[in-house]
């Protein structure tokens, strides 16, 4: 009698144990705000700048999240805000990975006199506290996004520097990087072809979830006078705005879910970049 073969099993491609709920919410927020900010001038919305309706009109048909105390639209003021807040976070972000990170691997590559100077920098700018130094040197350097943007790039790049000097410190002793100095690699090959292409990881996964508080921060300094500067449609000075005209809540509800949005799209983004590239937190 003839074998009849067994059914084939059917495999069921399993998603990832990283890619869960929560980071694909975080991955569509920040997919949208950023097709907005790069597509926004094409939408039928109205100009951020223009009095299009009547002053202090609560949301319609017309104007979704209404009006503010000029007459302008809320939703585009929102939308455009994004520009500001969003292009500007991404080059603070940026900017202070690249000096943080250069300064810290330095510092722990050369050691010595190098490594205690740089650390003595680092934990002077770190006893600080964060918003209190960006007010300081904002209100020392002029109001404005761009000396908002050069103070908190001189509150973070710290960060990325004690995170980056740690990594070399671990790296630098592991096998390969003897093998490589015993090759008669240079000190500059033996730390950018051996010791940073390891090191990355960590500083990827904190300039993600620093990305929000870079947000919240700059909203900070614009919603105090020190950030944006009217009638730039900025999320921080909308809702400085609308604080003048409390009972009128609609004026704050746009920029504000716009800055709760991106905060948890990114800690959401953090968290799945975390359990990927984190080994420990299998």
């Amino acid at each position: 009698m003839a074998e009849i073969p067994a059914p084939s099993r059917i495999r069921v491609r399993q998603m990832p144990a990283w890619l869960k709920l929560p980071v694909l919410v975080g991955i569509a927020i920040i997919g949208f705000w950023i097709i907005t900010c790069l597509t926004v001038d094409l939408w039928p919305i109205y100009d951020p700048i223009d009095m299009v309706g009547r002053r202090l009109q609560p949301p319609s048909a017309d104007h979704w999240f209404g009006t503010d105390a000029l007459g302008r639209d809320v939703l585009s003021r929102t939308l455009h805000g994004a520009r500001f807040s969003l292009i500007m976070s991404c080059a603070v972000i940026v900017c202070a990975v690249l000096i943080g990170s250069a300064i810290g691997a330095i510092a722990g590559y050369a050691g010595g006199f190098v490594d205690g100077a740089a650390m003595r920098l680092v934990d002077i700018t770190l006893s600080f506290p964060p918003i209190l130094l960006a007010m300081a040197v904002t209100a020392s350097l002029g109001p404005g996004l761009e000396n908002a943007a050069v103070a908190m790039v001189i509150v973070w790049w710290p960060v990325y520097a004690r995170l980056m000097r740690g990594q070399v410190l671990s790296i630098r002793s592991r096998e390969h990087v003897e093998a490589a100095t015993a090759a008669g690699a240079s000190h500059t090959r033996t730390l950018v072809k051996h010791i940073l292409p390891l090191s990355w990881s960590p500083i990827l996964i904190n300039a993600t979830m620093d990305f929000g508080q870079v947000v919240l921060l700059t909203a900070s300094l614009s919603f105090i006078g020190l950030g944006a500067s009217p009638p730039t449609p900025e999320w921080g000075s909308m809702i400085s705005e609308g604080a003048i005209h409390f009972y009128q809540w609609w004026i704050c509800s746009g920029p504000g879910i716009a800055i709760l949005s991106v905060v948890l799209g990114f800690n959401f983004l953090g968290d799945g970049l975390r359990d990927l590239l984190d080994p420990r937190s299998k």
